[in-house]
């Protein structure tokens, strides 16, 4: 059995920062992740992707954040179980919990951290005949590499932060760039919005709205998608290599649901008021997993509650103990393997 001080079940940026500012307490963290990597989507689903709201990185790519993250927390040594799914978990006599995963690993931790983000998730897919048909050969939900669009002709669908973010993005890499969003209005940060009527107005992104898809077209491959203007019985068909819709993610809190936590639309919910614990005493739910009054779902809120949520584990463990955070430096520590190293440290005063 796997023990540690805290148990993270997600090892997206959420999930990793925990790892830093439990290592400033001196609390030892294992993560769990059913992905085959760490990062969490960030990895998995948009590694090439812009983030344009994480302080000090005025702009960071998706997975070099993640690389970044895990070169933070390196000197606290994480234990990572990875490619296995948190399945169930058991409360023992002594207040600690034993989370066992699908493939029959044990982990025993006196505090579990539910960093799950979006949870197990598939993409919302819109309704078009002969969609699957052209998966794969010009159809795709999720850019991973945007390399594969060079020159290419893209058509986004999509009214969020990613269509925007995507369309923002590819305007310098494919040769022309179509977005398709059926509102006139965007769901995106507005500086987004802006960027994207900025780069229309200078022709390098062609905005169609209030519009729909509502064709595919080709033999092999896609070779046109089939575009209907809201009030206008006439169709526009439209030449592309690629057509990428980005109408979200459809989430799932998978095994977790069924652990006893108090789930509201899908996401669990915290005590925000403190500490971000779940209704069961000693297990915290932070990131996009959980939900409280005025929840935003961004990664630097993941960051602010983890930061909450170990200072409360702290005090979870070492009950008769007290502290106040100052502030984190850089020096000579000892690693948990015993080895002297450069690390970061908090200079706390502590009273026993």
């Amino acid at each position: 059995m796997i023990k540690t001080d805290i148990l993270i079940i997600g090892a997206g940026p959420t999930g990793l920062f925990a790892v830093f500012e439990a290592g400033l307490l001196k609390l030892k963290c294992h993560l769990i992740d059913a992905l085959p990597q760490a990062g969490g989507q960030c990895s998995e689903i948009y590694p090439k992707k812009p983030i344009y709201d994480i302080p000090g990185f005025p702009e960071v790519l998706a997975g070099d954040l993640v690389a970044n993250l895990m070169e933070q927390i390196k000197p606290f040594q994480p234990g990572f179980t990875l490619g296995e799914r948190a399945q169930t978990i058991e409360k023992l006599e002594d207040g600690s919990f034993v989370v066992t995963t699908n493939k029959g690993t044990k982990h025993n931790a006196p505090i579990v951290a539910i960093a799950g983000g979006l949870g197990s998730f598939e993409p919302r897919k819109p309704l078009l005949e002969d969609l699957i048909k052209f998966e794969d050969k010009g159809v795709a939900y999720i850019i991973k590499d945007p390399e594969v669009y060079r020159d290419k002709k893209v058509v986004i669908a999509g009214g969020g932060d990613s269509a925007l973010d995507w369309s923002i993005f590819l305007a310098d890499v494919a040769s022309e760039v179509t977005l398709v969003h059926r509102r006139n209005e965007f769901r995106g940060a507005l500086d987004s919005v802006d960027k994207v009527q900025h780069l229309k107005d200078a022709g390098k992104i062609k905005l169609i709205t209030p519009s729909e898809i509502v064709g595919l077209q080709g033999k092999d491959k896609l070779e046109a998608v089939v575009i209907k203007k809201t009030g206008d019985e006439e169709e526009i068909i439209l030449e592309v290599d690629n057509f990428i819709p980005l109408f979200g993610l459809s989430p799932k809190l998978g095994p977790i649901g069924d652990w006893g936590l108090e789930i509201e639309k899908n996401a669990i919910k915290v005590d925000n008021t403190l500490d971000y614990q779940t209704n069961i005493p000693g297990v915290y739910a932070i990131g996009d997993v959980n939900t409280y009054p005025g929840k935003l779902k961004l990664i630097l809120c993941g960051f602010h509650e983890a930061t909450l949520m170990c200072q409360s584990a702290f005090q979870r463990i070492f009950p008769d103990k007290k502290y106040v955070m100052k502030y984190t430096t850089v020096g000579g520590v000892t690693g948990f393997d015993g080895s002297k190293k450069e690390a970061p440290k908090a200079v706390v005063k502590a009273i026993d």
